[in-house]
């Protein structure tokens, strides 16, 4: 038995073995270890990797402090039964563990606070919400090195906490150069070795997820996607040589706790492959990542089944020119998960007109689906700021947008877990009153006034102690908002595109009149 390490709770624990190089390992060995924590007896079963020239990893990541003995097992006799012992210490400040559905870590008083909104919301294992405010950089790792070192400088000083990316480089408009690294040894002139990958790619994939991490990103792995060119050949590897990678990348990178697993983007833009193999290769994956970190699968125009069991969330993108992120709403009901919009359309200034969005817009699509509660993707497409477009390079951001989402960061930090976004029918919320109707001759049928009264707006409220609503487009003068009898209420006004809050003086109760007079304007309501 080796020496005893020390860890830290959702840190990696790296084994790191020297084996045999003969032959072809990536494909001739089998090698696992076994974990079992001394405080609770559960084991892991982890599967291994080869890493070039003899080199062999397995990688762990513990949830359960405390002691945990490990083995190894492989078909190799220079990597079988090797022995060991870690001790798994308390989590670091900062370090809230691997990002799962709420629904799988929320217990007791924490799962009662989120109420019928659980289903539907994030959290970190150790019980800390998260909201993922994400960005879109596809290629950011085929970028020269220096290139990638701006976008991480970048990164830190942004609000993102999410980040979509592909493994494989990207060809398309204003994407067209070729990588420095590929993820498989060989050329394009003589063609790649879909059974041998190129470990310099790959060392450096682990040292930018690894920085992501340490800036509090989540990296939502794009594995596949349908944007290649012939010399590469990546969308058109056969089945099996999918399944490989699918499952390399798996062992490979289960570990980090900052991971999610987007099988592709736009999968119904490789129709070489039939829903049948998407559902296979989710189960490669499932089968690989023994610590079970989120999955989905991205749309171009037909949105996926997120009914299918093996997806945690949707990720979607939208699908009407008009009525993007306000489809969230339909989501919801439809799938009863976590949606996240990772496609609403960019701010820039490309011809296509998913990539020539105003700042003004993009952020109205952010705060119409977060009103929904769901969650929002940004991507930046500007193609005269420089030789990197952020959407597909990285590099530097450029678009007015990222301050406004920071902004917008934080006033959704308070939000109550519970808040509910109000649907048609409001009959059923009764804590706050309806306006009194303009004509003492208006008739309406009875549960519907509440519904004439918000009719043109996302509203959220947690009981009768928070309401929020965005006015987004319209800019009335003024309105004017009944409140629950019995209680004294703040009022915030929020001008979400100019980033200011103004608390109304005093307290409130029956009712407050609000001026208002431009677009993008918010209101809230607390109870004081």
């Amino acid at each position: 038995m080796t020496a005893i390490e020390h860890v830290e709770r959702y840190r990696m624990f790296e084994l790191s073995l020297t084996g045999t190089s003969e032959g072809n390992p990536y494909t001739d060995v089998a090698l696992q270890a076994s974990f079992t924590s001394e405080a609770t007896g559960e084991t892991v079963v982890v599967n291994g990797f080869y890493r070039g020239r003899g080199r062999y990893s397995v990688r762990f990541l513990p949830t359960v402090e405390g002691g945990w003995t490990y083995a190894t097992h492989s078909d190799d006799p220079t990597l079988s039964d090797k022995s060991g012992r870690i001790v798994v210490d308390p989590a670091g400040e900062g370090n809230h563990g691997r990002v799962l559905r709420a629904s799988e870590v929320a217990r007791g008083a924490l799962r009662e606070a989120y109420g019928a909104q659980l289903p539907y919301c994030f959290s970190y294992e150790d019980g800390t919400p998260y909201q993922p405010y994400g960005t879109t950089c596809y290629a950011w790792t085929s970028q020269p090195v220096e290139v990638q070192d701006r976008t991480v400088a970048t990164l830190a000083k942004s609000p993102f906490n999410k980040i979509r990316m592909c493994v494989f480089p990207k060809h398309y408009d204003f994407n067209n150069a070729d990588p420095e690294l590929f993820a498989y040894e060989g050329s394009m002139g003589e063609g790649f070795d879909h059974t041998r990958f190129n470990e310099p790619f790959f060392e450096n994939l682990d040292r930018r997820i690894a920085q992501l991490d340490e800036l509090g990103i989540e990296a939502d792995i794009i594995l596949l996607h349908p944007y290649d060119k012939p010399e590469w050949g990546f969308s058109m590897m056969p089945t099996e040589a999918d399944e490989f990678y699918l499952s390399y990348m798996a062992r490979r990178y289960a570990a980090y706790k900052n991971v999610w697993w987007s099988l592709a983007n736009e999968y119904d833009l490789m129709p070489q492959k039939s829903l049948e193999d998407w559902r296979r290769y989710a189960r490669v994956v499932m089968a690989n990542d023994p610590f079970n970190h989120l999955r989905s699968v991205h749309n171009c125009v037909k949105v996926y089944d997120y009914n299918e069991a093996w997806c945690t969330h949707c990720s979607t993108q939208r699908v009407d020119v008009t009525r993007t992120t306000e489809c969230i709403a339909d989501w919801r009901r439809e799938f009863g998960k976590p949606v996240v919009c990772d496609e609403p359309g960019y701010e820039g200034n490309i011809y296509w007109g998913w990539g020539n969005l105003t700042g003004e817009e993009l952020i109205r699509r952010f705060w119409e689906g977060v009103m929904r509660r769901g969650y929002v993707t940004h991507g930046e497409t500007f193609i005269d700021q420089g030789e990197q477009v952020w959407w597909a390079h990285g590099g530097e951001l450029h678009g007015d947008a990222p301050a406004r989402i920071a902004f917008m960061r934080d006033v959704f930090a308070d939000l109550p877990l519970d808040s509910t976004p109000l649907d048609t029918d409001m009959a059923h919320d009764d804590a706050w009153p309806v306006a009194t109707p303009v004509s003492g001759e208006t008739m309406l049928a009875p549960g519907m006034e509440k519904a004439v009264q918000y009719w043109d707006v996302p509203v959220l409220r947690s009981g009768d102690d928070y309401q929020l609503v965005y006015f987004g487009w319209y800019r009335p003068a003024y309105r004017e908002f009944p409140l629950p009898k019995g209680n004294r209420y703040v009022v915030d006004v929020i001008d979400t595109w100019g980033m200011t809050i103004d608390t109304l003086p005093g307290t409130y109760e029956d009712s407050v009149r609000v001026d208002l007079g431009r677009q993008y304007m918010a209101v809230r309501i607390r109870k004081a």
